[in-house]
């Protein structure tokens, strides 16, 4: 069964092939799949890493005992 989530994942996913293709086209636009690609990337680790640090305070938080 084919949710909604899926459908709208396969659509941006359709779109951004679309669009990395166009500026892969473009000679004048230079290095912008690269580019975007790195950022795509950093913001990826940047996600991960607020994720684990707030999984150590949260945890962190969770071991202290109050009297």
């Amino acid at each position: 069964m084919i949710t909604r989530i899926t459908v709208h994942l396969a659509i941006a996913l359709d779109a951004l092939r679309r669009r990395w293709q166009q500026l892969a086209a473009e000679p004048q636009r230079g290095s912008t799949p690269e580019q975007t690609a790195l950022i795509a990337l950093l913001v990826v680790m940047a996600i991960t890493v607020v994720g684990i640090i707030s999984a150590k305070v949260v945890s962190a938080a969770n071991g202290i005992s109050l009297p």
